[in-house]
């Protein structure tokens, strides 16, 4: 029975701190795929400001405001050039979105930057930022939150379900042997 004791007890030390170890790389990796995310976002609202420079400067030769220029060019009789003023339109918008969670990401406080991140999330950035991901550990004071949050997530989940859900199992499993040793 001692030894049995024993085992559990050097093994719930020794799962408390690969836990602990395992919860803090874990969860410092959300500033680190945040920062990676940001600056994804950062290029494509630069390239999304680069396309509505063009429409502008042309706007500009013409003599029109980029909104007027976008009026004429929509409604324009010839099709393709109409579906023109839909893409100056939609690029408009696009760095309008884009800005405001570039915006949103920057100002946001280290308590509020998930929740700002998930609200603000473009899935195709997203997908982007996670398909050339490089996980590191940031030396950050975030890094250092989110790592020690971790640790405390980890660890309360193990203390509060899996060490009972384990404790269960090595108990039952010793539990017969021990009744047939007395018998």
């Amino acid at each position: 029975m001692k030894s049995g004791r024993g085992f559990l007890s050097l093994f719930d030390s020794l799962t408390d701190r690969i836990l602990c170890v395992v919860g803090a790389v874990l969860f410092s990796q959300g500033p680190e795929f945040m920062q990676q995310y940001l600056q994804r976002l950062g290029g494509h609202l630069d390239e999304a400001r680069r396309q509505l420079a063009t429409f502008q400067k042309t706007a500009d030769q013409a003599g029109l405001t980029l909104d007027q220029f976008i009026s004429q060019t929509a409604a324009n009789a010839d099709s393709a050039v109409a579906k023109l003023g839909g893409v100056m339109s939609d690029s408009v918008d696009r760095v309008a979105s884009l800005q405001s969670a570039h915006d949103a990401l920057l100002s946001a406080a280290l308590w509020e930057r998930p929740f700002v991140f998930v609200r603000q999330l473009d899935p195709s950035i997203a997908r982007a930022t996670a398909g050339v991901y490089q996980p590191a550990v940031p030396t950050t004071a975030e890094g250092l939150v989110y790592a020690l949050a971790g640790m405390l997530i980890i660890l309360a989940l193990y203390h509060l379900g899996l060490k009972r859900l384990f404790g269960l199992v090595f108990t039952r499993s010793s539990a017969p042997a021990t009744a047939r040793a007395g018998a």
